[in-house]
């Protein structure tokens, strides 16, 4: 992140809010996994031999009983042959300009377990590069395990702290500082705060 744009950073000023998702899209995942593995005439066996999954957990996930952790999206995804993106939910119909452009109050959302969520920036446009907004509940993290994919990624704390792990060696991010590294590393994270932290987030290729 260049000098320039830190110097903005210097002043402090409340991170923009993330919008409430509309009654009945509440970023869960459920359905669309069940209309993937089906779609793969696959089982839940199936999914379970190939991510370690127990077939009971994956069941819980395609009712909505409970949220994945990041890692077990990945997995799931890795699994299934898409990237995490698939499950957001497809951009309604606009304008000329709405495959470009994402209003602050259509962000797609994806729930996970344990306080995390990520809405997509990026729009459906664009194929290499996404683009999150995330928040991080005090405690929320993306699980207790390192995980990798291909990739490089980015980001930049708006709010609050972040603990980043990297090659096992963990360092404290606060609001203002920023992180890249390739996605092929062995990394985790989680807020170590008493606050909500923000990040946005950019990957490439694309994982959202």
């Amino acid at each position: 992140m260049s000098g320039h744009f830190r110097s903005h950073l210097a002043v402090r000023a409340p991170a923009p809010a993330a919008p409430t998702p509309p009654r009945g899209e509440q970023g869960l995942i459920g359905g669309r996994l069940r209309t993937l593995r089906q779609g793969q005439s696959l089982t839940l066996k199936d999914v379970a031999t190939a991510t370690g999954l127990s077939v009971g957990h994956l069941s819980q996930l395609e009712r909505d009983l409970v949220s994945p952790s990041i890692k077990t999206l990945h997995d799931i995804s890795r699994a299934l042959g898409v990237n995490i993106s698939w499950f957001f939910q497809d951009d309604a119909p606009g304008s000329r300009l709405h495959q470009y452009v994402t209003r602050a109050d259509a962000r797609q959302r994806i729930s996970f377990a344990g306080g995390v969520a990520d809405y997509r920036l990026n729009s459906s446009a664009v194929r290499d590069l996404g683009l999150l907004y995330s928040t991080f509940e005090p405690g929320a993290s993306s699980g207790e395990a390192d995980y990798t994919h291909e990739g490089e990624e980015a980001g930049l704390v708006v709010a609050g702290a972040l603990e980043l792990w990297i090659d096992g060696e963990a360092t404290r991010l606060e609001t203002g500082d920023s992180f890249s590294f390739p996605s092929t590393r062995p990394h985790r994270y989680r807020n170590p705060g008493a606050e909500a932290a923000v990040v946005i987030w950019a990957m490439t290729p694309r994982s959202y």
